[in-house]
């Protein structure tokens, strides 16, 4: 799925993604820290996983281990 970054912390490494539906959905320092990112910049397209109700998986496409560019 993928998103836009509506917000990020970077002294928290916490921030929220708005999904293509519209919907804002929070991410917490975990997600953040397993993605292997440095930073994020308001409205930088990212890749999700969502599962229940929360973020669970964020990252670049083409960016980390395993990631093609395309």
């Amino acid at each position: 799925m993928q998103a836009s970054v509506h917000h990020f912390d970077p002294s928290t490494g916490s921030g929220s993604v708005l999904l293509d539906d519209g919907r804002e959905v929070p991410f917490d320092t975990d997600v953040f820290a397993r993605s292997g990112l440095r930073h994020l910049r308001t409205g930088q397209r990212v890749s999700v996983v969502l599962g229940e109700g929360a973020l669970t998986r964020l990252w670049i496409r083409g960016i980390g281990d395993g990631e093609a560019i395309r």
